[in-house]
C-alpha cells in the first residue's frame, strides 16, 4: 500500500478559548471566513495568519455554518437567533430573521439558482433565501429529523444530512423532496459535501464512517479505523479527495474517491476539530473549538 501524503500542520490562535471557531469557508477574497458559535463573531483569517474579527448583535446568536455566496458576500446561520446573516468583505453585516419559530438554521450553501439554501434543524424545514432576503420554506417529509449540513450536488439538487432521522435527503429547486434512508442504524450523519466523482460524501457522526450517495440513491459507506472518532464535517479538495474532522479524535482525516483513508493528528491536544475547508492556497483548514484555526498542507 502506498504511504499516504505527508501533511505539515500550522496552528493560528484567532480568538479566545471560550469563543468557539465553528464553520469554515473561502471566501472570494482570498481569505477564510469562519463563525465563532459562542462569541458571536464572523472572523478573517489570510493565508499568512492575519485575523480580523466582526461581533454579530447580539452576541448569543450562534452563528455555526458559514458559505460563499453568489454576490460575493459570506452568508452565514445564526442557530440560536433563527436568522441568516450576511457579511461583505468589508465587514459590513445584515441580517434576516426567519418567520418560523425556533427555525434554528444550520447548514447552509449557494445553489445553481443564485439563492441560498439551508437547513431548519429545529422546524424540520429546508429554506431557501434570495441574496436580496426574500425566503421560502419547505416541510419536510420526516418529523423530528434534525436536519443539519447541506451542500449543492451535480444535478442541481441540493443534498442534506438527517442527523436524527438516519437518512440523507436531497430537494430539487421547485422543493421535491426524495429521502434515502442509511443502512447503519444510529449513523447520525452530519457533514455533506459534492465529490470530484459525481457523488455526495458525508460523515456519520454516530457510527465513526464516510458515507458516498450518488444521484441516484446508492449508498456506499467506509469504516474509519478509530469507530469513535466523531467525523464532524467533510470538504472536498480540488484534486478530488474529501477531508473531514473527526471531532471526537483530535484528528483530520482524508479519504480517497476509492475509500482509501489516512488520518493526521492535530498539534494541540482537544482541540475539537470542527469546520473544514480547502483555502485559496491550496491547504486545507479547520476550525478548532478551542480557539484556533489549523493549517494543513499537503507535501
Amino acid at each position: 500500500m502506498p504511504r499516504p501524503p505527508a501533511v505539515s500542520i500550522t496552528e493560528f490562535p484567532v480568538s479566545g478559548k471560550d469563543a468557539g471557531p465553528y464553520g469554515i469557508t473561502c471566501g472570494t477574497d482570498g481569505a477564510l471566513w469562519f463563525t465563532m458559535v459562542h462569541q458571536g463573531a464572523i472572523g478573517r483569517i489570510t493565508p499568512g495568519g492575519d485575523v480580523t474579527t466582526h461581533p454579530l448583535e447580539p452576541a448569543s446568536s450562534g452563528p455555526s455554518i458559514i458559505t460563499a455566496g453568489p454576490d460575493d458576500a459570506l452568508w452565514f446561520t445564526e442557530f440560536r437567533g433563527h436568522r441568516i446573516g450576511r457579511v461583505t468583505t468589508t465587514g459590513d453585516i445584515a441580517s434576516f430573521p426567519l418567520s418560523t419559530p425556533d427555525a434554528g438554521p444550520f447548514g447552509i450553501t449557494a445553489g445553481a439558482d443564485g439563492a441560498l439554501w439551508f437547513t431548519e434543524a429545529g422546524a424540520d424545514r429546508i429554506g431557501r433565501i434570495t441574496t436580496s432576503g426574500e425566503v421560502t420554506e419547505f416541510p419536510l417529509p420526516v418529523s423530528g429529523a434534525f436536519a443539519s449540513a447541506i451542500a449543492a450536488g451535480p444535478d442541481d439538487r441540493l443534498w442534506f444530512t438527517m442527523n436524527q432521522a438516519n437518512a440523507i435527503g436531497a430537494i430539487d429547486l421547485g422543493g421535491d423532496i426524495s429521502v434515502h434512508p442509511l443502512p447503519t442504524p444510529d449513523a447520525a450523519p452530519v457533514g455533506i459535501t459534492a465529490g470530484a466523482d459525481g457523488a455526495l460524501w458525508f460523515v456519520e457522526i454516530g457510527a465513526g464512517r464516510i458515507g458516498r450517495i450518488t444521484p441516484d440513491g446508492k449508498i456506499d459507506e467506509f469504516a474509519l479505523p478509530d469507530r469513535g472518532a466523531r467525523p464532524h464535517a467533510i470538504t472536498t479538495d480540488a484534486g478530488g479527495d474529501c477531508w473531514f474532522t473527526e471531532w471526537g479524535a483530535n484528528r483530520v482525516g482524508r479519504i480517497t474517491p476509492d475509500g482509501r483513508i489516512d488520518e493526521y493528528d492535530l498539534p494541540s491536544p482537544s482541540s475539537e476539530p470542527h469546520g473544514i475547508a480547502e483555502g485559496p492556497d491550496g491547504a486545507i483548514w479547520t476550525a478548532l473549538e478551542t480557539g484556533k484555526v489549523a493549517r494543513l498542507t499537503p507535501h
